[in-house]
């Protein structure tokens, strides 16, 4: 009973980590988790990590948009992101759809509205370098693009279908186990 149960909560785990890849779906930048199911002591274990393939570059025209070619994320905020949607507010900060700021090696950017932002990551405002958004190693800024995400909708859609069934077959399993421990009981209380 405990080996269905733990293939139960694998199903789930499955299930909801597809669920949120395909909420996913449109969100710029998302790259997705496979889930690992693997074999333990108690039974089915599953373990999620989060892919690092490139998802594909969109142009979009605007100035500000930023995406990420390679490792990395931009820091917004208190928190890292690969959503490169940025624009200009109207006192001049690079701010997400959130209002967060974006932030370079020294803190906000703050630009006119002319400002640059060269594929190395650094910032130009006319012909004064203001910042630079720091990058990982190999890693290069495409402006005027988007990152899209990585999550195949019909894949995902078939993880959460697989998922569902496979919680059904394990729930089955585990009904018919424990009507045949049932039965057997009461079968030993009547030939006593």
């Amino acid at each position: 009973m405990q080996w269905m149960g733990s293939a139960m909560r694998a199903a789930r785990e499955q299930l909801e980590g597809a669920a949120h890849n395909l909420a996913n779906a449109a969100t710029d930048g998302f790259r997705k988790a496979a889930a690992q199911v693997r074999l333990g002591d108690r039974g089915l274990i599953v373990s999620a990590r989060t892919t690092s393939e490139q998802g594909a570059v969109r142009s979009t025209g605007r100035p500000f948009d930023l995406a990420l070619l390679g490792a990395g994320a931009f820091r917004v905020g208190g928190e890292a992101t690969r959503n490169g949607a940025f624009s200009r507010d109207r006192d001049g900060w690079i701010v997400d759809d959130r209002g967060r700021r974006l932030h370079g090696a020294c803190g906000p950017l703050r630009v006119g509205e002319s400002a640059t932002i060269a594929a190395d990551g650094t910032v130009h405002d006319g012909a004064r370098i203001v910042d630079r958004i720091p990058l990982p190693r190999g890693t290069q800024l495409l402006a005027g693009a988007l990152e899209t995400s990585t999550v195949n909708p019909v894949g995902e859609t078939l993880a959460i279908l697989t998922a569902q069934r496979a919680f059904e077959t394990a729930q089955k399993t585990l009904l018919a186990i424990d009507a045949t421990r049932e039965k057997a009981s009461n079968d030993v209380v009547r030939v006593q």
